[in-house]
């Protein structure tokens, strides 16, 4: 997947993972056609599973909802936005909003950086061998097996 769709969710009454799910496919389905239908880019392997989190606090539900895409920049964008129609969970008021979408191809790119840096690092910290070094090494050798001769 190429982003990664980060939401926070807030419910005003105690719900579960399959009616925050359920709103979802049920208050997006059909609004930008059948091109966009969540269900069909599910399918299509255009985005991933949708992941919700879910925690309760008093009387409210409060949680993330993630959703991998593998669109481009301005349709993942449109997809955020689309999430942000669900106004309802089952009975309950609801808010959606977009906190964030992560570019996982520049998190890999950041990470292979980082390595790269960490490799180059060691490297640099090992030390550069000396010809003189080798030099007296071998002779040294030599005339050690030579004593034991």
């Amino acid at each position: 997947m190429k982003y990664l769709i980060k939401a926070k969710i807030e419910v005003e009454g105690i719900v579960e993972k399959p009616d925050v799910i359920g709103a979802i496919f049920g208050q997006t389905e059909g609004l930008l056609g059948e091109d966009y239908d969540l269900r069909e880019l599910q399918d299509r392997g255009r985005i991933g599973r949708i992941q919700v989190e879910l925690k309760t606090i008093g009387s409210r539900s409060v949680g993330e909802i993630v959703v991998p895409s593998n669109l481009d920049r301005v349709e993942t964008a449109l997809l955020a936005a689309l999430l942000e129609v669900v106004d309802r969970v089952g009975p309950y008021p609801a808010k959606v909003r977009v906190e964030e979408i992560l570019d996982l191809r520049m998190e890999k790119i950041r990470k292979v950086v980082e390595r790269a840096k960490e490799i180059l690092q060691k490297m640099i910290q090992e030390r550069r061998i000396d010809v003189k070094e080798i030099m007296n090494n071998v002779i040294r050798d030599v005339r050690s097996a030579e004593i034991i001769k």
